[in-house]
């Protein structure tokens, strides 16, 4: 038996290669049974040899085709000839020579004996990818197709069509073949593309994480058709698309200094699992940016001049000039969402708002005290400030629409105080585990502050709210 590495382990199929093979007629010439793979949005190639690795009992699908050819997603294409060839061979075909460049003087002669060569593979049941135009035009797109067979009789190609979802097995004249094979870049030179389909070894494909490069290629292909103008720039910090308008030196560094020095941090100490969609994080670079564009993306003013995220959007939106702390505030809600989404309101923006004030102490964030501070002293000394068995029973509409005034700071400094005190991250993964019998987290808190009388809790947070400075 053959034993074939696949992205979800081992297949153990026929035994050997040669049991692909079919018999064939006296006129046609067919590889039977080769599963159509319509492609995504320029992925045909990709979807060719998916079909044929499926064909030869490895389920691979285009996606891990694109992924072995190391295209940077951030292109937001699928595979041309060089990286369909370094993806093919990685994955274990032997090819073959794949640009012919022949005279256009002479091209008949020449794109007969590659045809004949071609027609030597089938009949020994190997498949061709082959690259031509779509029609015959100066401006014709280029686009791979499978050909699988030959009909003698008819004078027919039988090929797979990947952009089409009725495309198995479709025919063509060989004369049309001959004319959309040659791509005609120069006027004296031709360029035929074909890859031979016949494997070396057995196929090699890795593992893919969540989301893949083809993912994210996807989806930045997507994404390039709404951007505002020439002047924003994507970036890819997983599971984040970044995208803004400043210059990409700046964008970098934001992208590294800021959302991927937060993410590794935030999924160390609490977030086990990505988020369930690929993200947007727009960093506009001023006010005028970002609520001009807010509207034109979103439909919507923004109702806050720092940032928000929407998860009907999928999307983080920034007024990245007033700083990066709202950004990190924000970057914790998809994760919440992803790994605690019955988590209550005031933890979720508590743990948030922790962290729009933050720093590294070793390899973990840490909120530090921030201007939400000044508003909850006050509120203290005025004795305004709710009991935590009312903060912990606040509904999403009460948290936010009903708020007295100190939802936001109180739940902050209450996670500020846990976390001082070296019990924040446990406080977390107990309520995680908890939230079935105790939703609010209220009787969560009172097992891992250790205590049964929270008003007296209450007095001796409020005492140390007090000596807290900022600023």
């Amino acid at each position: 038996m053959v034993r074939i590495a696949t992205m979800a382990g081992v297949v153990l199929f026929a035994s050997s290669w040669a049991d692909c093979r079919e018999h064939h007629s006296d006129t046609v010439v067919l590889i039977r049974d080769v599963p159509h793979v319509m492609q995504k949005p320029d992925f045909c190639g990709e979807a060719c040899a998916a079909g044929w690795l499926r064909k030869l009992g490895v389920e691979a699908d285009q996606d891990a085709v694109f992924d072995a050819s190391g295209l940077d997603p951030t292109l937001g294409r699928g595979c041309y000839t060089p990286e369909l060839a370094t993806a093919l061979r990685r994955i274990g075909f032997d090819t073959g020579p794949i640009w012919h460049r022949i005279p256009a003087a002479q091209h008949a002669t020449h794109i007969e004996n590659l045809w004949q060569t071609m027609l030597a593979d089938l009949r020994d049941d190997v498949a061709s990818i082959v690259c031509m135009r779509t029609s015959d035009g100066v401006e014709a797109t280029e686009h791979f197709r499978l050909v699988l067979g030959y009909d003698e009789s008819k004078d027919e190609i039988i090929y797979h069509e990947p952009a089409a979802r009725n495309g198995a097995y479709r025919r063509m004249p060989r004369s049309e073949l001959m004319k959309l094979w040659p791509l005609k870049y120069d006027t004296d030179t031709w360029l035929l593309i074909r890859f031979s389909m016949r494997m070396k070894q057995a196929p090699v494909m890795s593992p893919s994480d969540k989301f893949t490069a083809a993912d994210y290629a996807q989806h930045i292909r997507r994404l390039k058709d709404r951007l505002p103008g020439s002047d924003f720039n994507v970036r890819i910090e997983h599971p984040f698309v970044v995208i803004g308008d400043e210059q990409p030196e700046v964008l970098e560094s934001r992208s590294e200094k800021t959302i991927r020095w937060a993410t590794r941090r935030l999924k160390a100490q609490y977030f086990s699992e990505d988020p369930n969609q690929i993200l947007d994080v727009w960093l506009f670079k001023d006010k005028s940016s970002y609520e001009a564009n807010a509207l034109r993306l979103f439909g919507e003013s923004p109702s806050t001049p720092y940032g928000y995220y929407s998860s009907s959007d999928g999307a983080l939106v920034m007024n990245i000039a007033t700083g990066g702390g709202t950004l990190v505030h924000e970057i914790v809600h998809p994760f919440m969402e992803a790994n605690f989404p019955e988590c209550p309101a005031w933890f979720n923006e508590g743990l948030g708002s922790l962290y729009e004030q933050s720093s590294s102490r070793g390899d973990k964030i840490v909120g530090l005290t921030n201007w939400r501070l000044a508003g909850l002293k006050q509120a203290i000394e005025r004795d305004e400030v709710p009991s935590f068995g009312t903060l912990c029973s606040t509904t999403t509409h009460q948290f936010y629409r009903a708020d007295p005034g100190t939802n936001y700071s109180q739940a902050r400094y209450l996670c500020y105080y846990l976390q001082q005190h070296g019990l924040l991250e446990k406080f977390y993964h107990d309520f995680v585990a908890n939230q079935k019998s105790d939703p609010t987290g209220y009787k969560t808190l009172q097992e891992t502050l250790g205590v049964d009388d929270m008003a007296a809790f209450k007095r001796e947070w409020e005492s140390f709210v007090m000596k807290l400075k900022f600023g």
